[in-house]
């Protein structure tokens, strides 16, 4: 298997000999690393991979779909459709803290933290 780093390697000179790197976009340009501390190691080129493809991570999605309906709980006057999205938003929330690996950390939900501790505190 020592033949393909090096058929890699004299394909990359030949590719820079013929100018083909010359004109790609973010030439000269810095690297702009992201914090994927909060991927686990085995999954972050995959992630990266669905990053590049337009996809983002299950988690990702529905984080968004969170503040998308805490957004639009904010809108709603009537009482049931509230309900509803609040059981939902408790669904997702519940969701996303099964799909981690660490809890759910409130400081990503401030608008929550102060309701659950307090929720907490009542019933102990």
């Amino acid at each position: 298997m020592d033949f393909i780093p090096k058929i890699a390697e004299r394909r990359i000179i030949e590719a820079m000999q013929n100018g083909e790197f010359d004109n790609l976009e973010g030439k000269g340009k810095p690297i702009n690393f992201e914090d994927e501390s909060w991927i686990p190691e085995d999954l972050r080129m995959a992630y990266r991979f669905l990053k590049n493809a337009g996809c983002i991570p299950p988690e990702l999605e529905i984080r968004k779909e969170i503040v998308n309906i805490c957004t639009l709980m904010n809108t709603i006057d009537d009482d049931k459709e509230r309900l509803k999205k609040f059981r939902e938003l408790n669904f997702k929330l519940l969701k996303l803290n099964m799909m981690r690996k660490k809890p759910l950390d409130l400081g990503d939900f401030p608008e929550y933290e102060g309701k659950i501790i307090d929720k907490v505190i009542k019933r102990f």
